[in-house]
């Protein structure tokens, strides 16, 4: 069991992005940093926001590329290369088309299924990393992903989304400790009150 030491979050820099579904990685992240009262600062050699705090005992440190989405790797790679993060140790969230609002899930390994934030990070990487999926749903055709993922989610999919969020909350600190089986479970088993 390998604790975490790297939570990053997937999005893109830009107040027009802040509230956007391709931002659920971010999001996640800074209700970690807000909980947890880790300030996220510039960091020029990463390409990013960083932070580093104690979260469940746990020295953990958190990013937020500010590469935008497809370049992720410039920023991800270095920053885990420097501190020797092994991908067992790291933690990716990040949006996920192929599971509806409200749905949440962690996986761990495989390939980077079309995100192309992923994308730019796997090719160093490699796929073993943990991924926490925040599911926004798929417009139901190709050409409408990328205005879909640009663009806000409806009010009851925010809903839905930040319920998800709370969940994967709530697993923090068996991911963090390193009991990413029984994360897992909990997480993968979330359902919605009314659904």
């Amino acid at each position: 069991m390998s604790q975490l030491k790297l939570i990053v979050g997937l999005g893109n820099p830009g107040q027009q992005y802040v509230e956007t579904r391709h931002n659920a990685g971010f999001w996640f992240v800074a209700l970690i940093a807000d909980q947890f009262n880790i300030e996220l600062a510039a960091d020029k050699k990463f390409h990013g926001l960083t932070g580093r705090g104690r979260i469940f005992d746990t020295d953990v440190r958190l990013l937020l590329p500010m590469t935008f989405m497809n370049k992720s790797g410039q920023s991800v790679v270095p920053m885990a290369k420097y501190y020797d993060i092994k991908p067992e140790e790291l933690l990716i969230a990040h949006d996920e088309l192929d599971i509806p609002a409200g749905s949440i899930k962690l996986k761990t390994g495989g390939g980077h299924g079309g995100h192309n934030g992923l994308r730019d990070i796997t090719p160093h990487l490699g796929n073993d990393f943990h991924r926490l999926r925040i599911g926004i749903g798929h417009p139901g055709h190709k050409s409408k992903v990328s205005g879909h993922v640009l663009s806000k989610p409806s009010p009851d999919d925010q809903v839905a989304i930040e319920a998800a969020l709370g969940a994967a909350m709530d697993s923090l600190k068996l991911m963090v400790t390193g009991d990413i089986e029984k994360a897992r479970s909990q997480i993968n088993g979330f359902k919605l009150p009314n659904s």
